[in-house]
């Protein structure tokens, strides 16, 4: 059989996928000193079958054999191939060639310029392939602390427990060392209890790793401590302690605190950025004009005993609208609570937070808005539905696949060609999208209580692209020049205005030489962007619910 050269759109895809396994092995380079762990070294072999294809590269005319080589993939071999096997002059004359036109290779092949490829031959075989084996770990918690408001209380001076783990059986960690605080610590066996002293409310970081008998070591592990002692009223004294690592294992982390490196303050986080335990204390009951509006309009309410009917001229509810639209206004403002728990523990955002965003951008009415730019319970738009793909990875992985074909979705968003990026974001928009003219009240339910758990995962991406932009524009990690306040702060300016706004007042705000706080950067907000002060003040705040 002939075969002719392959497509261009091939040839391209395996130079695309060399460049992504060059960048990734790039990004794995890092320097490590005389005294820090070898690492995990641990392998198996198992046996694993494939096919190697021999190829036959001829010319047309003379039908003379010009080179031969063996690739382990279904179809024509690629350029890259043809280059280590024939060499940069055959394989460009190859495809540089035109294909033969089909009436001249059915009846007179040996007509046709240049080269094709001949399958000589496949064969099944085995070979015997390296299998990384799970690596030691070191897991981080304390002893004998009680959580209060996601931080930690201890009565007595508390004590960091640094637990080494061997997943391999008939192997033990025979040693959990590291330093603290300069310090140096080393314990026998798999289990290090180390007593932590008051730290200033920047902590300190504690540096770790476990020995294994299999002969290597876990990686190095890092942590940031913080230990404030604390004094009642009644004069006896208490520690609160904080610690922030990808190994802890104790009550989850604030939200966002990991990505920022960042301690919410002292004794737990403020009621606007917390997660309750049960979704009725998310309940609220404040009054929406634009929320009674829709609701009078969909007939939910029967405002008919109003003289204007309950409705102004700009579809708002008027005040004898609002208080006769009260008890459904109040119900439909809690519909979503529990929607709102599930979703904001999911994503790692604070559920409070998530909530009066939702009263902010929408009223909690999930419609269209300035003209279909802005969609659904969070005003989602074109440029958001980007940045939630490209800054939460984990949300990507889980929605492409709906979309596009898994293959395509394994390339990662970025990787994506325009066009299928351009669907995907569509494809989100439309998913948060509950308007619908032949349902009930003219919304979709089920499309709008989906939609939750997109808003979740766009804010959590919000707090991931805030944590870039400080850092990218002050060199400095966020939790080390702002509060954790403050960044959440930060983080609705990027939600609602975008990366530029919030980048351009944090690096203006550092130029002047301010310490980088929500009251500074506000002032140094540009003209066009000034607006977001009072859409983050009114979220702080939830005093303030104006229409979209």
């Amino acid at each position: 059989m002939f075969f002719q050269k392959e497509s261009k759109q091939k040839i391209l895809g395996v130079f695309l996928l060399i460049g992504a396994v060059l960048s990734m092995v790039q990004v794995g380079l890092v320097s490590a000193g005389s005294n820090d762990p070898t690492g995990p070294d641990r392998y198996t072999s198992a046996p694993q079958e494939y096919t190697s294809y021999t190829w036959w590269m001829r010319t047309w005319a003379e039908q003379e054999l010009v080179c031969e080589m063996v690739v382990e993939h279904e179809g024509l071999p690629y350029y890259d191939e043809v280059y280590v096997a024939c060499g940069e002059g055959l394989a460009d004359a190859w495809f540089a060639q035109d294909n033969c036109p089909q009436e001249t290779l059915r009846n007179h092949p040996s007509q046709c310029p240049g080269y094709y490829f001949h399958l000589a031959s496949s064969e099944l075989k085995t070979r015997e392939v390296a299998i990384p084996l799970p690596a030691p770990q070191v897991w981080v918690n304390l002893e004998g602390c009680t959580v209060e408001n996601e931080t930690n209380r201890c009565e007595t001076p508390p004590t960091l427990i640094l637990q080494g783990e061997e997943p391999i059986s008939g192997e033990e960690i025979s040693a959990v060392l590291g330093t603290f605080d300069g310090a140096e610590f080393y314990c026998q066996g798999n289990r290090c209890e180390l007593p932590i002293n008051e730290t200033d409310e920047l902590g300190e970081t504690v540096v770790f790793w476990a020995i294994s008998s299999y002969g290597d070591t876990s990686e190095l592990f890092q942590a940031k401590v913080r230990v404030l002692l604390q004094e009642t009223e009644d004069g006896d004294f208490f520690w609160y302690v904080d610690v922030i690592s990808p190994q802890w294992r104790g009550e989850a982390n604030p939200s966002c605190a990991l990505s920022w490196d960042a301690f919410p303050p002292a004794g737990g986080v403020p009621d606007w950025l917390s997660t309750p335990a049960e979704a009725s204390e998310l309940e609220s009951d404040l009054s929406y004009t634009y929320l009674a509006g829709n609701l009078i309009e969909r007939g939910v309410v029967d405002a008919s005993e109003c003289l204007d009917f309950g409705i102004g001229e700009d579809g708002f509810a008027t005040q004898c609208g609002l208080e006769v639209a009260q008890d459904a206004m109040y119900e439909w403002q809690n519909r979503f609570d529990k929607l709102i728990l599930d979703a904001a523990n999911d994503a790692e955002v604070p559920a409070v937070l998530l909530k009066r965003l939702f009263a902010r951008e929408s009223q909690f009415w999930p419609g269209a808005f300035n003209g279909g730019t802005d969609i659904g319970l969070g005003q989602l738009t074109f440029e958001g539905a980007d940045f939630v793909f490209t800054w939460n990875a984990i949300f990507y992985e889980q929605f492409c696949p709906a979309v596009l074909d898994e293959a395509e979705c394994d390339k990662g968003y970025l990787n994506l060609s325009e066009e299928d990026r351009e669907y995907l974001r569509e494809s989100l928009i439309f998913s948060v999208n509950a308007t619908c003219d032949s349902c009930p009240l003219g919304i979709d339910l089920n499309q709008a209580d989906y939609s939750v758990n997109v808003f979740a995962n766009t804010l959590r991406a919000s707090c991931e692209q805030t944590a870039y932009v400080v850092y990218n524009n002050t060199d400095e990690p966020p939790g080390k020049i702002a509060s954790y306040d403050d960044l959440w702060r930060f983080t609705l300016v990027n939600y609602n205005a975008g990366a530029g706004c919030l980048g351009l007042a944090v690096n203006a705000t550092n130029e002047k030489g301010l310490e980088l706080t929500w009251n500074n950067l506000a002032q140094n907000l540009t003209e066009v962007c000034a607006d977001t002060a009072n859409y983050v003040n009114d979220i702080h705040d939830i005093t303030i619910t104006p229409a979209p």
